[in-house]
């Protein structure tokens, strides 16, 4: 093996580190409430059981995170839409609101670093993730949605 995958696994690691450290005034959520809240946004209102199927986590992981999430004002618990059994998560207005204004924090963030890369260079590295993201979702079966609003999205 010519160490690639030992570069991209540090790399990645520094990465994540990075996009997940929260800075002042960006919305400071907990990167576990970041991704719920993301999810949710897209998909609209989530049970339990489907948060935990669609982050492959244990039913009580996820309800510890959404009862820390409801007791900050993040999300509400509602009655299934559809009808079905299961009460459902919604995003209240201020969790839309500090995710909105945390994901504008990391959108500045990076415009800031690839500033002066050459277009092409963000283009292709833009692509190479998301390339990257879907060949690990195939892999594992946990299909994440893309929002409409972002280049290569389909929700």
């Amino acid at each position: 093996m010519d160490g690639t995958a030992d570069r991209i696994e540090f790399e990645t690691m520094l990465l994540a580190r990075h996009i997940a450290r929260p800075r002042r005034g960006d919305g400071n959520l907990e990167s576990s409430a970041y991704l719920l809240l993301s999810r949710i946004s897209i998909e609209g209102p989530m049970s339990v059981g489907e948060l935990s199927e669609a982050f492959d986590l244990d039913t009580s992981t996820i309800s510890r995170q959404t009862t820390a999430m409801m007791k900050a004002g993040l999300v509400q618990r509602i009655p299934d839409p559809d009808g079905g059994m299961a009460r459902k998560f919604r995003v209240t207005d201020e969790g839309r609101n500090r995710l909105e204004l945390q994901r504008a924090g990391h959108v500045r963030g990076l415009g800031a670093i690839i500033a002066d890369w050459d277009p092409a260079d963000s283009a292709a590295f833009a692509a190479l993730l998301e390339r990257f993201n879907n060949d690990i979702e195939r892999r594992t079966g946990h299909p994440w949605p893309r929002p409409a609003d972002v280049p290569g999205g389909h929700a």
